[in-house]
């Protein structure tokens, strides 16, 4: 009677650590690091960072509030690009990578956006031995007078 009750639970188990894949996940998680500054930075302004993927899919945002005119602004990103398809990483991809980086200067008070640049990855960004990409020359945006 005690195994009727183990073989009833086992393939709830089995079935259990067939979708824990974050328990194996492998990928590293890289960064993109974008650094510049604002001419005439208005008060209370944030440089915002948007991370793009292929096919124009939006991704992840990294935001920091300027202090002065200059910034540095890091933004992780995985690089799974799909799910393992057994336990491990069997058929795990660690390929996925933006292609475009855009970089926004938007204001508070009043809400508005002042100024954006679009880069690419491939051209503009370098990679270091860490996993970051970095910007190969600072960005600079530009809030009117």
């Amino acid at each position: 009677m005690t195994f009727g009750v183990g073989w009833y639970f086992l393939p709830v188990l089995i079935l259990g650590l067939l979708n824990n894949h974050q328990a194996y996940a492998e990928c590293p998680v890289n960064s993109v690091v974008v650094k510049g500054r604002v001419e005439n930075p208005p008060e209370n302004a944030r440089v915002r960072a948007q991370l793009v993927y292929p096919d124009h899919r939006g991704g992840d945002v990294g935001e920091v509030i300027l202090e002065g005119a200059d910034f540095t602004l890091p933004i992780e990103f995985l690089t799974q690009s799909r799910k393992p398809i057994l336990i491990g990483s069997l058929g795990e991809k660690c390929n996925r990578k933006p292609e475009t980086v855009i970089v926004t200067l938007v204001g508070s008070d009043p809400a508005r956006e002042y100024d954006r640049v679009s880069l690419e990855l491939a051209a503009d960004f370098k990679k270091t031995d860490s996993g970051a990409y970095t910007v190969r020359s600072e960005v600079t945006l530009k809030a009117p007078k």
